[in-house]
């Protein structure tokens, strides 16, 4: 079967490929500190079932406990080197299988290849925890090669350290009116497509959460980072077919080699 990806809104999407069920930054929460979900149902449960989930930093909408914590037991979980110290949460995560990677770490899923690859963003567990963890990017190599780049700023070597990919997963915005350094907005995720040149694309990381009390201000900061990715990658990269599903859609990108 094709690869299949469904976007559940934020950075938490499903990857089938192989056979195999890849599941990102699982978020299923309606609210989040100060954030409430503005978009898109709570995922199904059906979204909770993985064989692996990838898991690219340690901030709370990316690293989110009680998700994790409701995935079933045995499920392998794919955690940034030194997690289970920035966050004892995590170990008191007993009923699933979790490995700690870092970038250039290859796990073998089934017949899938997980290949960790780095992402430049702050990979502190805010707004406390003195101790740094690398935020990572995760290319999932079965049928086609997967890229979920979680959160990151553009870099320039970020086509080699990624590597020849088939689909990209791009952050395109964030859950308040201001992105920092570190993030891909829809500009800087438009030129990171004619970088790494995939056959195909996903914008994700936007348009789900936003701040309580935030909804008059700057709005479409929240509801239009998908539509002008489209829009700008289509000028940056004409070549690649951009897919911008909505809450719970999936596709099925061309993608043969």
């Amino acid at each position: 079967m094709p690869v299949e990806i469904t976007w559940w809104g934020h950075a938490t999407c499903t990857v089938e490929d192989a056979n195999t069920r890849v599941l990102t930054d699982p978020l299923f929460a309606r609210r989040l500190a100060h954030l409430r979900r503005r978009r898109g149902d709570v995922p199904p449960a059906e979204a909770r079932r993985a064989d692996v989930v990838l898991v690219s930093h340690l901030h709370a909408d990316h690293l989110h406990l009680p998700s994790l914590a409701g995935l079933a037991p045995g499920t392998r979980l794919l955690v940034p080197r030194g997690a289970p110290r920035a966050v004892p949460g995590v170990r008191r995560l007993r009923q699933l299988r979790v490995t700690e990677v870092a970038p250039g770490d290859e796990v073998r899923i089934g017949d899938l290849l997980v290949r960790v690859v780095p992402a430049l963003h702050d990979g502190r567990r805010l707004p406390v925890g003195p101790h740094s963890c690398p935020a990572l990017g995760y290319v999932v190599e079965g049928e086609a090669r997967t890229y979920f780049a979680g959160d990151t700023g553009l870099f320039d070597t970020m086509a080699e350290q990624v590597g020849p990919v088939d689909v990209a997963l791009l952050p395109v915005g964030g859950w308040g009116p201001y992105l920092g350094e570190g993030h891909l907005d829809a500009g800087r995720a438009a030129r990171a497509l004619a970088l790494l040149a995939p056959r195909a694309a996903v914008p994700v990381h936007y348009g789900t959460y936003w701040p309580i009390g935030m909804d008059a201000i700057r709005p479409h900061e929240f509801h239009a980072p998908g539509d002008e990715f489209v829009r700008l990658a289509a000028v940056a990269a004409p070549e690649v077919s951009v897919h911008r599903l909505g809450h719970g859609e999936s596709v099925r990108p061309e993608v043969a080699r």
